[in-house]
């Protein structure tokens, strides 16, 4: 079995997960269903959090969060490349260079210092965060589409459309966007492996929805939690929900190795 498909078997366990949450979570993820700390037994597999909520429960329900999360950003971040991407590679003149600037000014700016800042002064939301993170990750997106259409746009059948008068946005469509949909697919998955952990990351640091049920503000509230990791409640509830987010992260990044990724 490939790194790719195993990643793709991974992310299609996850999405069924996140659909049958509320047929497979025992609990309802936001009501206390046990006492405060218990460790694992029967009724709670994975034991319960400070607030008594069942951790599996909110396991199982944290996937519905971090998996749309990932797509809007994944989204949001390839709208932006491509259109940065396809005009930077097909203008020429003063254009080309002004496209060429703007997705280099991008890729120089900082990306997790001004995710924080402007999460701060925006303030949480479910829609927020990912939308912020595609709109600051699309830069290296655009720089690697804009090298291949400038390799794509001398090949010999996109001579023949442009001397038969196809402009640029129909060479884009019909031409150029079919040639590099295996990379865009695998730049997409690098953006939602990225977008797991961002989100997650910022969670944590409290700048997520407070009301959300998610893995990021599951640790955030987790390791605030005074002498967590002194006891055995971190093996229950700070472990298991940093492996979701781990393996979400990676299942992204196996898949975007596939025949997707071999041409990056």
């Amino acid at each position: 079995m490939t790194a790719a498909r195993a990643g793709g078997i991974v992310l299609v366990l996850l999405c069924l997960v996140a659909l049958a949450a509320p047929l497979l979570a025992p609990f309802a993820p936001d009501a206390p269903a046990g006492p405060s700390l218990a460790g694992p037994s029967a009724s709670h597999l994975l034991g319960t959090d400070a607030l008594g909520h069942d951790v599996v429960s909110r396991l199982l329900w944290g996937a519905r969060w971090s998996l749309p999360a990932a797509g809007l950003a994944a989204g949001v971040a390839t709208a932006l490349g491509v259109s940065a991407g396809v005009v930077a590679g097909l203008a020429t003149g003063v254009a080309g260079a002004i496209a060429d600037r703007v997705v280099d000014i991008a890729l120089a700016v900082p990306r997790l210092p001004l995710i924080v800042l402007v999460a701060v002064l925006a303030g949480p939301g479910r829609v927020t965060v990912p939308v912020l993170i595609g709109l600051l990750a699309w830069a290296p997106m655009a720089r690697v589409l804009r090298g291949r259409v400038r390799v794509l746009r001398r090949a010999g059948y996109v001579d023949v459309g442009r001397g038969f008068g196809a402009g640029p946005l129909h060479l884009a469509r019909r031409h150029l966007l079919p040639a590099v949909a295996p990379l865009l697919a695998a730049e997409a998955m690098l953006v939602a492996s990225g977008a797991v952990l961002m989100e997650a990351g910022l969670a944590f640091l409290g700048l997520g929805d407070p009301t959300a049920v998610s893995w990021g503000l599951d640790l955030h509230r987790a390791l605030g939690e005074p002498g967590v990791l002194l006891t055995g409640a971190w093996t229950w509830w700070v472990l298991p929900t940093g492996l979701a987010v781990a393996v979400t992260s990676v299942a992204f990044a196996l898949l975007a190795t596939g025949p997707a990724g071999a041409d990056r």
